[in-house]
């Protein structure tokens, strides 16, 4: 018992060391020309937290590491807790709000379930697939996944490693598309404000930021829509994700996997063990 306190004691030091030096150095916006690419403190805690834990520089172990996962699961049961109470003041404007705000989220289940299960499938995934595809795996969506399968389970690794795809790549990904839609001259700067809102605060703020730079004059409808569907996009996405995406990701991923899904050599020999 105390050496699993002292892990913890070592790991919550660990977390308020990062967390204090990636707010130290702050956002950060670098111009590419077509835009900007904007740098947050979350990156840089996911960078230098990676770097920590990898195995070849011993600085945890792996029981240390098992000791995070845990805490993991209850700092999302927080986090919920948190938005929950966020989403009730806000409800108001959720009911008064225009169609298209609530329909976008539409667009992600299309684009995450229809076209992303498939191709996971197709890659290789297993039950990863279904964490990593039932939605954009932003943080609602990860904590939801960690409470109903847990931390340690195959669809939290996959709604992690898309998560942790977004935060590295998401922000510069989102920058660039915003920046070559809006010089497109095919879309309303608003209409763009509103898809940039995809449930994340650093893509967002990456997209918008490109936005206002191709649009000076529209910046503040830009900043306001742009929050306005995000705030949707939390609100809406928890509820979608809880009562439609994930149950029909899985009915799909029962259907799909025999099918298109790839045999792996441990799947192999499972089934193998079965037979016999």
């Amino acid at each position: 018992m105390a050496e699993a306190r002292v892990n913890e004691y070592k790991l919550h030091f660990i977390v308020l060391v990062l967390v204090a030096l990636t707010e130290f150095i702050g956002t950060k916006k670098i111009s590419i020309g077509i835009g900007v690419i904007a740098l947050f403190p979350m990156l840089y805690a996911l960078v230098l937290g990676g770097a920590i834990s990898w195995p070849k520089f011993k600085f945890l172990s792996e029981k240390e590491m098992n000791v995070a996962a845990n805490i993991l699961g209850v700092s999302f049961l927080i986090f919920i807790a948190k938005l929950g109470a966020n989403i009730g003041p806000e409800l108001p404007k959720l009911l008064g709000s225009g169609v298209s705000l609530i329909v976008q989220e539409m667009g992600h289940i299309v684009g995450t379930i229809a076209f992303g299960l498939p191709v996971a499938l197709w890659l290789g995934l297993k039950r990863e697939a279904i964490g990593a595809t039932y939605s954009l795996d932003r943080e609602p969506n990860l904590a939801i996944i960690v409470e109903k399968f847990g931390a340690n389970s195959a669809e939290a690794r996959g709604a992690l490693g898309v998560y942790i795809c977004g935060t590295l790549f998401g922000a510069i990904y989102m920058s660039i598309l915003a920046s070559i839609l809006g010089s497109s001259g095919l879309f309303h700067p608003i209409s763009l404000a509103m898809g940039a809102a995809v449930g994340s605060g650093s893509m967002m703020a990456a997209a918008t930021g490109s936005l206002a730079v191709i649009f000076p004059e529209a910046q503040k409808d830009i900043a306001f829509y742009s929050g306005a569907a995000n705030l949707m996009m939390s609100i809406v996405g928890t509820y979608v994700c809880i009562f439609f995406s994930l149950p029909v990701t899985q009915k799909l991923y029962a259907w799909l996997e025999p099918i298109i899904g790839r045999k792996s050599a441990s799947s192999a020999a499972e089934g193998g063990r079965k037979s016999a």
